[in-house]
């Protein structure tokens, strides 16, 4: 318990460290390119854009039955990209995230525990332009918007909980595993096939199906659709089971990472 009074008056302490380093990570993406963060907003739209002829025009894909508009699947299946890739952009840089930062090693007084929650914050930054891009499109496709999609950042906290959990632990692994850096894409791209992203749940059959909501992603995957598109509330009961996953996912990574970043030093 300790451990998590004290990253929680790290997090408040340097709190204008992580928006500093937050908003660097965000900027330095895009520094020296002539449109700059306007680029965050233009590859949503052209990602969406490329779904709906794609999907809905070249396959002329339907998701279940029943009558949509071809915006609809590129939506559901743009709804269900940004889960993941705000999941995949943290988990896919965390294991060289001690590795790539050595001089912030050797600064004593560094708080390392921020750095899964400086990239966190930089992923969550294009995670909600992408659900910005998403709005106006559903917008555009059904000259209105369900009022549930408030929810939103309840139906994330969860999803956004199990990532820093997962990070801190693959942020130290590491550092003494060189190996868990070259592995961990290929891992997510498993993953990502393991989500319902581009085909619904009640396409597998049913004996697997299982394996599919074993998946701590596919509740977030359905519920976020549920609160943008479709208009319907979150299922509560999902939701708390979701949520006391994720605090332990988060209690275990940061328990792990505080008990091992003492060997950072040496090892680097």
């Amino acid at each position: 318990m300790m451990t998590l009074f004290k990253t929680l008056h790290s997090f408040h302490t340097n709190r204008n460290l992580i928006w500093q380093m937050t908003k660097r990570e965000v900027v330095g993406r895009y520094r020296g390119s002539a449109l700059g963060l306007l680029w965050s907003f233009f590859n949503p739209i052209l990602m969406l854009v490329i779904y709906t002829f794609v999907f809905s025009v070249v396959f002329k894909s339907r998701w279940g039955t029943g009558e949509q508009s071809k915006f609809e699947f590129a939506l559901i299946l743009f709804a269900g990209m940004i889960v993941f890739n705000l999941f995949a952009e943290c988990i896919n840089r965390a294991p060289t995230l001690i590795v790539g930062n050595v001089n912030y090693v050797k600064k004593v007084v560094f708080p390392l525990e921020i750095l899964p929650l400086v990239y966190m914050g930089a992923a969550l930054f294009h995670g909600i332009v992408s659900l910005s891009v998403l709005v106006i499109f559903n917008l555009f496709a059904s000259a209105s918007l369900p009022w549930t999609m408030v929810f939103a950042p309840v139906v994330m906290l969860p999803l956004l909980l199990m990532t820093l959990g997962v990070s801190w632990f693959l942020a130290s692994f590491g550092v003494f595993v060189r190996d868990v850096a070259q592995s961990i894409g290929v891992l997510t791209t498993i993953l990502m096939f393991l989500t319902p992203i581009f085909y619904p749940v009640s396409a597998i059959p049913e004996k697997f199906r299982i394996f599919i909501y074993m998946n701590p992603l596919t509740f977030v995957v359905e519920q976020m659709r549920a609160i943008l598109i479709w208009g319907k509330l979150p299922s509560w009961s999902g939701w708390g089971l979701s949520m006391m996953f994720a605090l332990l996912v988060a209690w275990v990574g940061l328990v792990w990472f505080q008990k091992t970043r003492k060997g950072f030093a040496d090892v680097l």
